[in-house]
């Protein structure tokens, strides 16, 4: 009897690793962060596969969940730097928007959209404009057809070696406006005792500087994002053990990339073919052997008499039209990797991988436990290759498609980790440097989302390391190799107070270690709390209080209160 439970939990677990042959083939493309099997090149590592009962009671407690609420706003505002004696500022914000949350049998959406005109009163703060939001969504539009998109819209760093505060208020120096979203279908489904998978993705961003970054003497600036569009298509076919005693795969897929900023392209194509082994009844050895061939050039910079890149008005570089494309990374040939999987549980699973890619070593691996509906715990180990656009597009599609959006109250912006009752998922690797170049990824990411009681919870915590590619031979070429570092930590909690109130706090510490030579580190962190009260109906207060701190030698470091009340109508 133990040695026929043994193997029918040793098949049971091989049949769930080869159940998603889709993402198991879309997880080997640059900047995407996968299924979490530990072959992606992203953090994001879903929960361990359910159950059919585990999901079909998942589904009675999601079922026809269709919250969507429009609301108009205004703020009032006030921000001083406590360190240095500087102006007090304030200002009125006005805002409309709408958040949503939309669950059904067929479709799942979740994300908030906002407009924000701000009124500037005193200190030189003008007018401004801003649109913020994030959104994550799938329709099924036939069995195993699902059609996907996300889209992102906030304010971000332009050079990570510039000055810049921790609150994106009006148009300061160094503040770059970033829209970005993606788009496309997959397909996932048995079909005569085969798991065939397919999908493809198309993806653009876009960022918008108003005023470059100030910089320390000395230090070369890296080149400014402007846009990019992404293409990525694969397919896959695999068996689960049953007459032979393993599972397999075989799976490829193409990808390209192609940026307005130095006509740069990123081209890559891959197959192999993967082997799923049980050798327990919760261990199985994983394996698997291909061919890749990727490419990423661009055109060299204007350069004035001093054979220095010369600049526009929002300090990107002008690209020489006239220059050949000369190519920043380039390899093909064989592929491979091996590892193990360990699944316990439906819900609990971890996996390991060592391999040869991109010419190199690689280490992935992922870890995801969910010890009740309410809490996930979710752990990737990433190593790959990515860009802005790419790694952006890659981002998006492994957020969860529920989650509760959080804004920070005093500045509007989305905050980059988000939390729920699927887990969470952070794009601070993503954000952070609006840089244009393409770049060797690797690092770690955690998130824990949980609910208890009238709590809810969310950590998301990282290192990222970035090493920027370019062609020797151009004028940026010592650009080649520089490796920039980001570690970051971002928790936030909420609490019910009753009905007609609510306490949140938030909070952030990020370290971004500059890897080019004369660049000083950044350091920042901030805390914001905000109290909120239904008086009538509708119509709902706010009160809200923030410290963000910013450090960055050669500037002046920085202390930020900010204190904000307001009112919201939700129609």
């Amino acid at each position: 009897m133990r040695t026929v439970t043994a193997m029918r939990g040793a098949a049971t677990l091989a049949a769930l690793l080869l159940a998603g042959t889709a993402s198991g083939a879309q997880a080997q493309f640059s900047g995407d962060p996968g299924p979490g099997d530990g072959r992606a090149s992203s953090a994001g590592a879903p929960a361990p596969e359910q159950g059919r009962s585990e999901r079909r009671a998942e589904r009675r407690r999601t079922q026809r969940q269709v919250a969507v609420s429009p609301y108009l706003e205004v703020d009032q505002i006030l921000t001083a730097d406590l360190k240095n004696g500087g102006d007090v500022l304030t200002y009125t914000n006005l805002a409309v928007g709408v958040d949503a949350a939309i669950v059904t049998n067929r479709a799942e959406l979740a994300g908030s959209v906002r407009y924000e005109h701000r009124i500037g009163w005193n200190g030189g703060l003008g007018d401004s404009d801003m649109v913020s939001g994030l959104l994550r969504g799938r329709i099924e539009a036939a069995r195993g057809l699902n059609l996907e998109g996300g889209a992102l819209a906030t304010r971000t760093r332009a050079d990570g070696q510039g000055a810049a505060s921790g609150l994106f208020i009006g148009d300061a120096s160094n503040v770059a406006d970033l829209y970005s979203f993606y788009a496309g279908p997959t397909f996932a489904r048995r079909i005569g005792g085969l798991d065939v998978g397919a999908g493809y993705r198309f993806g653009y961003t876009k960022v918008e500087v108003d005023e470059p970054a100030i910089l320390s003497p000395g230090t070369q600036p890296q080149d400014i994002f402007d846009s990019s569009t992404n293409h990525v298509a694969w397919a896959s076919v695999g068996a689960r053990p049953g007459d032979l005693p393993f599972g397999w795969q075989v799976s490829g897929g193409y990808e390209r990339e192609d940026a307005s900023q130095l006509d740069q392209r990123y081209e890559g194509k891959f197959v192999r073919a993967d082997v799923t082994v049980p050798i327990g009844p919760t261990v199985a050895l994983l394996g698997g052997v291909g061919y890749e061939d990727i490419e990423i050039g661009q055109r060299n910079p204007v350069v004035d008499a001093n054979g220095v890149p010369v600049r526009d008005a929002s300090g990107r570089f002008i690209t020489d039209k006239s220059s050949p494309r000369q190519l920043s990374f380039d390899t093909d040939g064989l592929i491979w990797d091996a590892g193990v999987m360990w699944q316990p549980s439906r819900r609990t699973s971890l996996t390991a991988r060592v391999g040869r890619r991109y010419g190199d070593t690689i280490y992935t691996g992922s870890f995801a436990y969910r010890p009740d509906h309410a809490t996930t715990i979710q752990v990737g180990v990433y190593d790959g290759l990515s860009s802005l656009g790419r790694g952006l597009s890659g981002g998006l599609a492994a957020l969860p498609t529920q989650f509760d959006p959080i804004r920070n109250p005093i500045s509007g912006d989305i905050n980059p980790c988000v939390f729920g009752q699927q887990g969470g998922g952070c794009l601070s690797n993503q954000l952070g440097n609006a840089t244009s170049a393409q770049y060797r990824s690797r690092g770690v990411q955690a998130t824990l989302s949980s609910r208890y009681g009238r709590w809810s919870y969310g950590v998301g915590l990282g290192y990222d390391q970035r090493k920027l590619l370019a062609p020797l031979l151009s004028p940026i070429g010592n650009l080649n190799g520089i490796k920039d570092e980001n570690y970051y930590l971002f928790v936030s909690a909420g609490r019910q107070l009753d009905a007609d109130s609510d306490l949140t706090v938030s909070g952030y510490v990020n370290y971004f270690d500059n890897g080019a030579p004369g660049a000083s580190d950044v350091q920042s962190a901030g805390l914001t709390t905000a109290y909120s009260r239904r008086f009538w109906r509708s119509l709902t207060g706010t009160a809200a209080a923030s410290l963000n701190a910013f450090d960055q030698e050669g500037f002046n470091s920085q202390l930020i209160g900010s204190a904000l009340v307001g009112l919201r109508y939700n129609f």
